[in-house]
């Protein structure tokens, strides 16, 4: 029984359980969501939480607007490319602001980030996805009661605690090299990189007020429901 044990918890998360959701373990998400023949464990404490779909990508318009007209193998060329008619300079800028307001906001109000993170890619269950991992656990856990309760630019915030604690193998590997053939539909993490200089002044000065986004709808009521999967599509 020891033996069978040490063999479970060995395989616990990886291809080889055949029982717990392997991509939910190292991802957070899955493309099957509450349908996965598998099962995700929800944890009941992490430092990490997620907020999903939180950031609106350029890029999932673009995809809306060109869906009727282009196959869906030339959206995978397309988005491999990231040659979607957003401007770099544009792109970044956006992304930038966003960032820095969702990472000065919640570090602001729940305690310190070690590490945050932003998803690029466009698959449904991933787009826009927002992992913070905090040096605490109990700020984790309170950051997702009070976010909860919260709005976001005109949209409620959905997070959760998240089973990720090690982004490096959450990432994709050959998007990280430059050639990951399945772009922006790919199922491991394609993080979007903020400029250098806010990573300095975010990383190195913690403290900044400012307007936020959050300010216009502090709080929310709002069904908790597993029906929110279908308020999550109507956004997108």
């Amino acid at each position: 029984l020891s033996l069978m044990a040490e063999y479970l918890a060995s395989i616990f998360g990886t291809e080889k359980d055949k029982v717990n959701c392997s991509f939910y373990f190292k991802i957070g998400a899955c493309r099957h969501g509450d349908k996965c023949s598998r099962i995700h464990n929800r944890p009941t404490f992490s430092q990490t939480i997620l907020l999903q779909n939180l950031y609106q990508n350029p890029k999932m318009d673009i995809h809306r607007a060109e869906a009727a007209l282009w196959s869906f193998r030339l959206l995978q060329l397309l988005s491999k490319k990231h040659n979607l008619g957003v401007t770099d300079s544009h792109e970044q800028q956006h992304f930038d602001e966003f960032f820095e307001e969702i990472f000065d906001e919640v570090e602001d109000k729940y305690g310190e980030i070690e590490e945050m993170n932003v998803c690029d890619n466009i698959g449904e269950h991933m787009i826009g996805n927002v992992y913070i991992k905090f040096k605490r656990e109990e700020d984790a856990e309170r950051a997702v009661k009070d976010l909860n309760t919260r709005w976001f630019g005109g949209m409620p915030i959905y997070a959760e605690l998240s089973p990720v604690t090690d982004f490096r193998e959450a990432c994709c590997r050959q998007y990280e090299m430059g050639d990951c053939g399945k772009g922006g539909f790919c199922n491991f993490m394609h993080l979007k990189p903020i400029s250098r200089e806010l990573r300095r002044r975010l990383y190195g000065r913690r403290k900044r007020a400012g307007f936020s986004s959050f300010d216009r709808f502090p709080e929310r009521r709002r069904s908790r429901s597993r029906g929110r999967e279908r308020d999550r599509r109507s956004r997108y």
